[in-house]
C-alpha cells in the first residue's frame, strides 16, 4: 500500500497506461509527478493528465470532515470496506491543511485504517499541500482524475479540522459529508454555519450503547437547525442521520443518502457542477501559478527586503508595499 515517495525526472511512455490498467506502482508515481512543484514534473504532469482525462470522471466523488474526536478515519475505514464488499474500488485521499505551515503531511500513518488499508481494492494516499490551499486544490483535484482513470468507483476526499480547506474541499467533489458528535449543552456548539451550508449530507457518529440517546437527540436538534439555514429554497436539504462506525452500524445508510444526493442533481445538475468546479480549479491553477511566478521573479527579490523593512518600521502601508512589489514584477 506505499505510495511512493518521488518521481524520476521521465514518467516514461507508458506511465499513461500502467496507470489505466491499474498498476498500484504506477498509480503512485503518477500522484506523486501531479503533486510535484518542480517546472518539469509539471510539465510531465501536464501531458500525463492529457491522456488520462479522457478516461476520468467515472467516481463517485465524496468529501469527508468532521469535528475534532469524531472519528473520521474509523468511519472511512468502515465506509470504505462496505463499499469494497459492494464490489467497489475505493480510493482515499486524505488533505492535510497542516501542511500548508510544515510542508509534510501528518496523515502518513495508514495504520490508522489498518483493514482498508490492507483492502486489494482500497487505496490510502495522505496529500500534502506543500504551500497554499491552491496547492491543495491543483495536487487533489489532479490525484482525483489519476484515480479515476485508474478504475476506481469511488473517491473519498478526507479533510482535517474546520475551515477553508472545507470548502475547497467541497469544491472538487460531487456531495460533502460532515460528521459531528453529540454534545452536552448546546448541541450546535463548535459547528459553523459555513460547514451546515456545504454539507449535503450530515452524520452524527458514536451512536452506540448509552450514547445512542444523546445522539438521536443531537440529530434532532440539528434537522432543525437545518431546516433553519435552507428555509424557503427549493434545493436539496441536507438530511441529519445518526451511525456508528465503531459498529458499522447505519454506514450503509448514510451511503445511499450520498447516492439519493447525486440522484437529486440528476445527469445535467451533476454536469453543471462539475463544470462550475473546473472553472473554479482554472483560477486556483491561475492564482497558484502567478504565486510561484511573484516568488521566483528576480525583480521581486530586488525589492523584497526594502519593502519588508518598510512594512516592520511602519514606513510603508501595506497597499503601498503591495503596489510596489507588482511593479517589480511587471518590471521583469
Amino acid at each position: 500500500m506505499a505510495a511512493g515517495t518521488g518521481a524520476s525526472a521521465s514518467p516514461g511512455p507508458d506511465l499513461a497506461a500502467r496507470v489505466l490498467a491499474g498498476e498500484r506502482a504506477a498509480l503512485a508515481r503518477a500522484i506523486t509527478l501531479v503533486e510535484s512543484r518542480r517546472d518539469d514534473h509539471r510539465e510531465q504532469a501536464r501531458a500525463l493528465l492529457e491522456e488520462l482525462t479522457p478516461h476520468a470522471g467515472g467516481s463517485v466523488r465524496v468529501g469527508i470532515s468532521g469535528v475534532p474526536g469524531v472519528g473520521k478515519s474509523t468511519f472511512i475505514e468502515a465506509l470504505g470496506t462496505y463499499l469494497t464488499g459492494q464490489g467497489k474500488r475505493v480510493g482515499v485521499l486524505a488533505v492535510d491543511p497542516s501542511s500548508i505551515r510544515t510542508g509534510g503531511s501528518v496523515l502518513g500513518d495508514k495504520t490508522r485504517m489498518p483493514q482498508l488499508a490492507a483492502d486489494r481494492d482500497a487505496y490510502i494516499r495522505p496529500s500534502p499541500t506543500a504551500g497554499t490551499l491552491g496547492g491543495v486544490a491543483r495536487a487533489t483535484t489532479q490525484a482525483i482524475l489519476v484515480l479515476e482513470a485508474a478504475g476506481f468507483d469511488v473517491v473519498l476526499v478526507e479533510t482535517v479540522g474546520v475551515g477553508q480547506s472545507e470548502v475547497t474541499v467541497a469544491g472538487m467533489v460531487d456531495s460533502f459529508l460532515f460528521l459531528t458528535l453529540a454534545r452536552t449543552g448546546d448541541q450546535l456548539q463548535g459547528i459553523k454555519k459555513g460547514i451546515l451550508e456545504i454539507a449535503d449530507v450530515i452524520a452524527v457518529n458514536k451512536a452506540d450503547g448509552d450514547r445512542e440517546p444523546e445522539a438521536r437527540s443531537a440529530a434532532k436538534d440539528l434537522a432543525g437547525a437545518i431546516r433553519l439555514v435552507h428555509a424557503g429554497s427549493k434545493g436539496w436539504v441536507p438530511p441529519v442521520l445518526t451511525c456508528s462506525a465503531l459498529q458499522e452500524r447505519e454506514i450503509d445508510t448514510v451511503w445511499l443518502r450520498l447516492l439519493r444526493h447525486r440522484e437529486f442533481l440528476g445527469a445535467q445538475g451533476l454536469h453543471d457542477k462539475r463544470a462550475q468546479q473546473q472553472l473554479e480549479f482554472t483560477w486556483a491553477l491561475v492564482r497558484d501559478d502567478l504565486d510561484r511566478r511573484l516568488r521566483r521573479s528576480p525583480g521581486v527579490a530586488g525589492v523584497l527586503e526594502e519593502v519588508r523593512r518598510g512594512l516592520l518600521d511602519g514606513t510603508i502601508a501595506a497597499p503601498a508595499a503591495a503596489d510596489a512589489i507588482l511593479a517589480a514584477y511587471d518590471a521583469d
